[in-house]
């Protein structure tokens, strides 16, 4: 088995529907510049709120992708 790094960043997504939208806006987004994509983890949910309505949801993800030294 060869050994392998992966780095991980913290990202969040946003959606006016709900955190499972949210969560795979923030994958798909990371997806379109980080190549080898392997593990996400939804780490925290929160709502942002006017005048006492959810007007967005929000999603707090952690991404992994393997390192490459370039």
């Amino acid at each position: 088995m060869s050994e392998s790094v992966y780095k991980v960043i913290e990202l969040v997504g946003t959606s006016s529907e709900s955190w499972e939208k949210a969560a795979t806006v923030a994958v798909e987004r990371a997806a379109q510049s980080l190549r080898d994509l392997r593990v996400a983890e939804v780490v925290e949910l929160d709502m942002h709120l006017e005048d006492g309505k959810v007007v967005t949801y929000r999603a707090k993800v952690k991404v992994s992708f393997k390192y490459e030294e370039g």
